[in-house]
């Protein structure tokens, strides 16, 4: 009786590591998919595939922090397609990853970005909900390209007008194809333009007739509309124009996705044609696109 269940236990042991091993290699395929921003890239430049995109707002930063390298590598690793920085200068003319006004809100210290030397803000620390202290500190512009590099695409969201210190770190980096800028200010897109002919550009629109006329500006892969004028007319309008139609699913929406409701509000999303969604939930989207078979 005994070497009966020795020999059982032995055949579960063997089961359960066999099991495992499987796991990880497709763990293994698919990070390895997704570190290669080449095949993002050219899913980002098919309007029509029916393949959703997914934007990490700020970086993939649920246990993490916002605009952080660990925000990003945690993207990268959850399949992300797309990661959001937002860029701001420092008083001494660095380039950070920072959202707001000051560092009050996200780091250890307090003051405007734009009153404080890189040196003083880089002193503190990252902070998050909670009163949690982060070992990192505030990341540089081109920290952030060179992890990003060849492994995702980024929406860099233009919180300062040094339009010329990005071109020159993105040149830098080379990381010129796996970026594009995100702004409302035309003109501010117009001067990216000027300085490389060759950048991706995500203009906002506000109505019907500001697509189409972005679309004539700019011809851009990708445009950034809002929920009021959401429809299958626009959506249709950018994808006849080889443009992804880019809507976001932050704050009340993505509390949805969080307490449960991820189908119903999925359908919302996409429902009228949009392909790429920004989202503070990256890991639960994922899961539901992937079950719909949205996201390979």
């Amino acid at each position: 009786m005994k070497s009966i269940i020795k020999k059982s236990q032995i055949i579960l042991n063997v089961v359960t590591v066999f099991t495992l091993l499987f796991l990880l290699s497709c763990s293994n395929t698919e990070t390895s998919y997704y570190s290669d921003s080449s095949i993002i890239q050219a899913e980002f430049h098919d309007a029509n595939s029916k393949t959703v995109l997914v934007a990490a707002h700020r970086g993939a930063h649920n246990g993490n922090f916002e605009n952080s390298i660990a925000s990003i590598k945690k993207a990268i690793e959850l399949g992300v397609d797309i990661v959001e920085l937002d860029v701001k200068t420092t008083k001494d003319g660095y380039l950070i990853l920072m959202h707001d006004s000051k560092i009050d809100r996200t780091t250890t210290g307090k003051g405007k970005v734009e009153d404080l030397t890189f040196a003083e803000i880089r002193s503190y620390k990252l902070t998050g909900l909670y009163g949690r202290v982060s070992e990192e500190t505030v990341p540089t512009f081109e920290e952030a390209l060179n992890a990003i590099k060849g492994k995702i695409m980024v929406d860099i969201d233009m919180k300062t007008d040094n339009v010329k210190g990005m071109i020159e770190m993105v040149e830098k980096t080379g990381t010129n194809d796996d970026v594009f800028y995100f702004d409302n200010d035309y003109h501010q897109l117009d001067a990216i333009i000027k300085l490389n002919s060759s950048s991706k550009l995500m203009p906002r629109a506000y109505s019907y007739k500001m697509a189409d006329s972005a679309i004539v500006r700019y011809a851009p892969p990708v445009i950034h509309i809002d929920p009021k004028f959401y429809t299958k007319e626009v959506s249709k309008l950018l994808r006849e124009n080889n443009s992804r139609v880019w809507i976001n699913s932050l704050g009340e929406t993505d509390a949805h996705i969080r307490y449960g409701n991820g189908e119903e509000v999925l359908k919302t999303l996409i429902g009228k044609g949009a392909n790429v969604i920004q989202t503070d939930e990256p890991e639960m989207l994922l899961q539901l696109l992937r079950m719909k078979g949205l996201h390979d």
